[in-house]
């Protein structure tokens, strides 16, 4: 319903998504101006740069495509209009997702892609059927990752009702951290994101495989390869927090 709608006004739709699509590339731009002073930074070149952009800014888009209306949850529980979705024979998670769908969202996602395609085009890297199969691995799995977050957030939305900038520093937060190379960050923090909030295994381990580099924190190899482990963990405990969230929910009777 939400595309088809979208889809009556096609002139508003693509402005929308161009808009999008503009300003998530200011955040590539910014590492475009670095590199036009710098040969290098952390020790990873352009391309590989845009490898670490193109994987994190793509499975986020995908999963901010799919379950972006996480976001306006907190403001469903503010107006009590939640309600309403509560006596829908749907499962409530599936409505607050698709909840006011945007496609426009797809020039996020557009933007990534690109980047990721021209970095995988110029990068020198010794590709393997292993190295290969890594990349879609870790956008897929990142795109998990990232949507255990959202729900993870939105959930966090039932007790605080209007603290999605918490949410928001987990998720557009992460995507930009990742864009980086590991290297140029404090060890506690990239272990922070290994073993607290599991976003190294979206794009740095991964890329890091597929690169031939050694992790900042010596881990042995076979952890390049547990994204997909990790992705479907991420998922139990946002389930819980979930469920959780939703028990807690008193409605506002209307």
């Amino acid at each position: 319903m939400w595309v088809r709608s979208t889809m009556v006004y096609r002139t508003s739709f693509l402005l929308t998504a161009l808009g999008n699509f503009a300003t998530t590339a200011l955040d590539f731009v910014a590492i475009l101006l670095m590199f036009s002073h710098v040969e290098a930074l952390g020790g990873f070149g352009f391309a590989e740069v845009a490898l670490l952009y193109g994987t994190s800014a793509t499975a986020f888009g995908l999963a901010h495509l799919l379950l972006g209306g996480m976001d306006g949850l907190g403001a469903r529980v503010r107006r009590g209009s939640l309600d309403g979705m509560l006596v829908r024979p749907v499962p409530l998670l599936a409505q607050v997702a698709a909840d006011g769908f945007k496609l426009r969202r797809i020039g996020r996602l557009a933007q990534g892609l690109l980047v990721l395609g021209w970095s995988l085009a110029v990068l020198e890297a010794e590709w393997t059927p292993l190295t290969v199969l890594m990349v879609p691995v870790a956008v897929v799995s990142g795109a998990a990752i990232f949507g255990a977050l959202l729900v993870a957030g939105g959930s966090f939305q039932f007790w605080a009702q209007d603290a999605a900038e918490v949410q928001n520093s987990f998720t557009y937060g992460g995507t930009t951290l990742l864009q980086y190379p590991p290297t140029v960050f404090a060890r506690e923090l990239v272990a922070g994101t290994v073993f607290v909030v599991p976003l190294a295994f979206v794009n740095w381990l991964p890329v890091l495989f597929v690169l031939g580099r050694d992790d900042p924190l010596g881990l042995p190899g076979w952890v390049d390869f547990l994204s997909p482990l990790v992705a479907v963990v991420c998922w139990v405990p946002a389930g819980l927090v979930w469920r959780a969230g939703l028990g807690s929910y008193r409605s506002a009777g209307s």
